[in-house]
């Protein structure tokens, strides 16, 4: 059995790969790739960096080697329920694109929770927004990409993601130093963090989440592929105990 895990930012994966994993060689310099045998399946992990064009890329470089019997659909998301923890990991059930309005059901899989892809980073108004038009409990930029591809190639897929930020940070507009490739332009953004002290406890906080979420997830990860590969044994009760 082959299983891809798509990704958006090498951060979301490297609890996961920093042990028994090995870097690959990518077609594209953006595109990241990490191979490993685990039990029965083999396993590619890709991150492409944010948005739907660098899903594509990701996605096609998992699929470089050969189909592949299922994807995994993981990284950070935002909370849009207050209720959702920083730091932990949720299955999504349902996946809504924002853009076009399509509704991925993941057949009975996941804790009855809908992850909304949008194309930009949402900030704490468009959260509420997001929450209230699509009943939305998380938010990110890559899964409805995924879950299309995935589809369109006849694949099943499986929802991780791990909260970086709850419902109520009040964080900077990410959106302007996010390039077309979709890669953070990291030194542009902390000048910029550097002159709006207002954003300094909410960015510190966000990133000791993120580094809690990405462990979080990189143990959901193992447990799945620890077990059965049937994605309707998926964890469905509503705990968070990853």
């Amino acid at each position: 059995m082959k299983i891809a895990i798509i990704a958006a930012l090498p951060g979301e994966l490297r609890p996961l790969v920093r042990s028994g994993w090995i870097r690959s060689s990518a077609k594209r310099k953006t595109v990241r790739k990490w191979t490993a045998r685990i039990g029965d399946a083999d396993c590619v992990a890709v991150c492409g960096g944010m948005g739907a064009d660098a899903v594509r890329q990701a996605f096609e470089e998992a699929a470089a080697d050969g189909p592949f019997d299922l994807v995994l659909s993981v990284g950070w998301a935002g909370a849009l329920q207050g209720h959702l923890l920083a730091g932990a990991t949720y299955v999504a059930s349902t996946v809504v694109d924002a853009q076009t309005g399509e509704r991925f059901e993941l057949g009975g899989v996941g804790q009855g929770l809908v992850l909304v892809t949008t194309a930009r980073v949402a900030d704490e108004t468009e959260k509420h927004r997001l929450a209230e038009s699509y009943l939305g409990a998380m938010v990110d930029m890559e899964a409805a990409t995924v879950l299309r591809l995935a589809q369109m190639q006849g694949v099943p897929a499986v929802c991780l993601k791990a909260i970086s930020d709850e419902l109520s940070d009040q964080l900077p507009d990410f959106n302007d130093f996010i390039d077309q490739g979709g890669q953070m332009r990291m030194r542009a953004f902390v000048f910029h963090a550097i002159f709006h002290p207002r954003y300094w406890g909410a960015l510190v906080r966000m990133g000791r989440s993120s580094a809690k979420a990405a462990e979080s997830l990189a143990s959901a990860i193992r447990t799945f592929l620890a077990g059965p590969k049937d994605v309707a044994l998926v964890n469905r009760t509503g705990n968070v105990g990853w």
